[in-house]
């Protein structure tokens, strides 16, 4: 992909180094659930929640985030994000109670990436580029913060072996401050127009009314469901499959790195078919990939292919989902409308990593939390299919 000028150029490198740092931190988080639980006594419910209130707190957060970069430019909204979670970080390794844990990685550490995550930054990139660009853009983006996933998390574990997990979240929250002096690449200008501006509260009516949104939000909130729960609890799933705790790492690992082809395929095919119906199609993958991974005895083999299959699909929803928002309603409020569908992403996460926990606890294994994550992909499937991807009629009549 070319870009036109060399402010263009800027905006995605200083983009995508921004989604490789907040991402890239972010998926490691699984990696501190055993040695947190074990030092403290607690059973994994506590992590889990934790893990589940900063979903939640990152999902409320966003929409008010989007908005705020919509009308006021996304570097400010980056830099409070960016002093905000590494704030948490740091906290967070210092956390030794529920409380301050659900406080520093929950609430602070959620709130941080609502400003330093997907639906600022796409919003940004979508401003950039040309329309019949935009899905592309994204899932460059995108990618770059799966190839965070990849890079981040053997990292992280050295940290934690290095140092120990407390350390190693303090080091992890110096890195996050580097997404400070990255916003300064962000030379993001609130687009105008001629004549009358959409107003938040138009923009919110005008969604609100359309059944393509609702139904793209209830379709993310699968998205947010199936990632978080293995994002947060797979590594110690296959410790309990008498798996090395090397081989957890390694397929979130490798989740990372064929996500990075996933969401690029996916933002490339997004330019030139139906976003919707491709969505369709990558949520009956999913529910294929993880029925096939269930279904016969965990090895470190079938592993390593669950995490290369479940990395092409992993977050290949998220150009596909974002460029749907643009196409239909524009980008003038992108990255308030993308906040607000990303809410119902982060209420599915909440729900994953919590559940994951809670029903662990409670029944001795994760079985249930599967199968409710192959028979949600089913509902995602058919949300998704009659999703029609045209233009408002605001928007056709500023064509014509």
């Amino acid at each position: 992909m070319s870009f036109s000028s060399k402010k263009s150029f800027w905006l995605m490198l200083g983009a995508s180094l921004i989604l490789f740092l907040s991402l890239g931190i972010r998926h490691g988080f699984g990696l501190f659930l055993s040695p947190m639980s074990a030092d403290f006594g607690w059973g994994r419910g506590v992590f889990a929640f934790a893990m589940a209130l900063q979903n939640l707190a990152w999902g409320v957060a966003q929409p008010f985030a989007g908005a705020v970069a919509d009308r006021l430019g996304a570097k400010r909204t980056i830099v409070v994000g960016g002093i905000l979670y590494a704030t948490g970080l740091v906290l967070m390794g210092y956390a030794d109670s529920p409380l301050s844990l659900s406080l520093s990685a929950g609430l602070l550490i959620g709130i941080g990436l609502s400003g330093t995550s997907f639906s600022v930054i796409l919003g940004v990139v979508g401003r950039a580029v040309p329309p019949e660009k935009q899905s592309l853009a994204m899932g460059i983006a995108a990618a770059a913060g799966s190839f965070g996933q990849f890079a981040m998390l053997p990292g992280s574990l050295g940290l934690i072996q290095w140092l120990g997990w407390a350390a190693a979240l303090v080091v992890l929250g110096l890195l996050a401050a580097l997404i400070v002096p990255l916003a300064v690449m962000i030379k993001d200008t609130p687009p105008t127009t001629h004549g009358h501006q959409q107003t938040l509260k138009e923009a919110l009516h005008e969604a609100c009314n359309h059944s393509g949104f609702w139904l793209l939000a209830f379709g993310f909130f699968v998205c947010g469901f199936q990632v978080v729960f293995i994002g947060v609890h797979l590594p110690s799933f296959l410790v309990d499959k008498h798996l090395p705790v090397i081989v957890g790492t390694t397929v979130l690992a490798l989740v990372g790195l064929f996500n990075v082809f996933g969401t690029y395929i996916a933002g490339w095919l997004g330019g030139r078919h139906s976003k919707p119906r491709l969505l369709s199609a990558l949520y009956l993958a999913r529910a294929a990939v993880i029925a096939l991974f269930i279904s016969f005895p965990i090895t470190t083999g079938s592993a390593y292919a669950f995490g290369i299959a479940m990395g092409l699909l992993w977050l290949s929803t998220v150009p596909l989902t974002n460029g749907a928002i643009a196409t239909i309603f524009g980008v003038r409020n992108l990255s308030m409308l993308g906040g607000i569908v990303f809410l119902f992403h982060q209420i599915g996460s909440f729900l994953g990593g919590w559940l994951g926990g809670y029903l662990f606890d409670q029944t001795g294994s994760y079985d249930v939390v599967w199968q409710i994550s192959i028979a949600l992909s089913f509902v995602a499937a058919a949300l998704n299919w009659p999703i029609r991807e045209q233009p408002v009629a605001r928007l056709q009549g500023v064509q014509a």
